[in-house]
């Protein structure tokens, strides 16, 4: 019984000592392990792929009426009425708004009788004066032709007597002396009748003539314009007058455009100013239509860069097809100019790609660690780089670690998907 006590704490004691070194052993493993798993990085990665990649230039614009009218009030009158309103579809020649023009017509009434007195004036040097002064004029004419035949016919007389002795010679110089006066009287009736006005007078008869004449086209212009006519089909877009209403000149009374095309301007940083280029596809988007896309292409590059707000932009345009009238001027719109695009070539994150010396490369994870590859690059938008050399389709590459430690060539990875 003693014996048997004696073997049965020995066993006992013999079993404790194979867990403890057993505990002992997993504990070392366990640590060993844990420390071999400390130098494995967990990283995030992407696959190259092949896709259409685009390179883009992202900014804002805003919405113009490629052909535009503009009414504005020509003098200081009143709004007699209004014929269409903010939103109409117009035609050619349409009467849209009549302003007050009884001033205006009175004033074509006065210009016009200036006209008709300046072309009075202009007949009466042509003809010699007015048909009183022509009729008086002949009058003078004939009683001087008279005058000086009888002075004639006396002088003829009195030389005759004088030959015979009947005559003195007195007589016969009076007689003289009465037919010069008379032959100046004719030749200074004639020259009247010949150069009537001086050169200064005709221009300045000529001068009133052509002022009485653009008086009178500036007077019918005026009011030519308080009758607003269309000028083309279009429609009317703003309107910001009521009927009634008092205006001054040169006050807006009406807008309208031809909107089946409208013109996008938008503006572009200085930096990406050197990008464009005419033909570029241009997507415009505008808030108020989410999901709506209208295209069109560069057709101007930027001359010269300005300040615009905080911002240095350059402006180019484009014309966008607009034939259901959804874009309205003076919108502000979302533009997109596609600078670059290339379709089926082999793509990766940004994140991807990294920079030594100005050279890219990439950490492709191979078997669970990485390897530095040296890639060539082409163009890139805010997500993805095209590349062009150094990687195959399919490769896995390393973005960046979920720790935060450094990658470095060879390092021990795990993908955290």
């Amino acid at each position: 019984m003693a014996s048997t006590a004696v073997n049965s704490r020995f066993r006992a004691r013999n079993r404790w000592l194979v867990w403890s070194v057993a505990i002992v052993a997993a504990v070392v493993l366990l640590a060993a392990f844990m420390s071999l798993r400390s130098d494995v990085v967990p990283v995030s990665a992407a696959v190259a792929v092949r896709s259409t990649i685009r390179s883009v230039i992202s900014t804002n614009g805003k919405v113009e009426p490629v052909q535009n009218f503009e009414a504005h009030a020509p003098i200081a009158t009143t709004v007699r009425k209004l014929l269409v309103k903010e939103g109409d579809h117009v035609k050619k020649g349409q009467l849209l708004v009549q302003l007050n023009d009884a001033e205006a017509r009175d004033q074509v009434a006065r210009a016009l009788a200036q006209v008709k007195a300046a072309q009075a004036d202009s007949s009466a040097i042509e003809k010699g004066g007015t048909r009183e002064e022509v009729l008086t004029l002949e009058s003078l004419l004939v009683k001087a032709r008279a005058n000086r035949d009888t002075a004639q016919r006396n002088l003829e007389a009195l030389q005759r007597l004088q030959q015979q002795g009947a005559a003195a010679p007195g007589e016969v110089k009076a007689a003289q002396d009465q037919l010069q006066h008379a032959d100046a009287d004719l030749k200074l009736l004639n020259q009247k009748q010949k150069d009537r006005y001086s050169k200064p007078e005709v221009a300045r008869v000529d001068a009133q003539q052509a002022q009485a004449q653009a008086a009178y086209a500036a007077a019918g212009d005026t009011l030519n314009q308080l009758q607003i006519r269309a000028p083309f089909d279009g429609v009317v877009y703003s309107l910001p007058v009521r009927k009634g209403a008092y205006v001054n000149p040169g006050d807006l009374v009406l807008q309208e455009a031809d909107l089946s095309k409208v013109l996008v301007r938008a503006f572009v940083d200085e930096p990406d100013v050197g990008r464009l280029a005419p033909g570029q596809e241009i997507e415009v988007i505008w808030d108020a239509l989410p999901g709506r896309v209208w295209n069109g292409t560069v057709n101007t590059i930027p001359a010269v860069v300005k300040l615009r707000g905080t911002r240095n932009v350059g402006e180019t345009t484009c014309v966008v097809d607009n034939h259901d009238f959804k874009l309205l001027p003076n919108v502000n719109v979302g533009v997109t100019i596609i600078t670059a695009e290339h379709k089926g070539v082999l793509t990766v994150p940004r994140e991807a790609i990294r920079q030594s010396d100005s050279k890219a490369y990439v950490f492709q994870i191979v078997d669970d660690q990485l390897q530095h590859r040296d890639v060539q690059t082409s163009i890139s938008n805010l997500t993805q780089v095209e590349v062009v050399s150094g990687l195959s389709e399919n490769a896995q590459v390393a973005l960046t670690s979920i720790n935060s430690k450094p990658l470095r060539n060879g390092l021990a990875v795990k993908v955290v998907r």
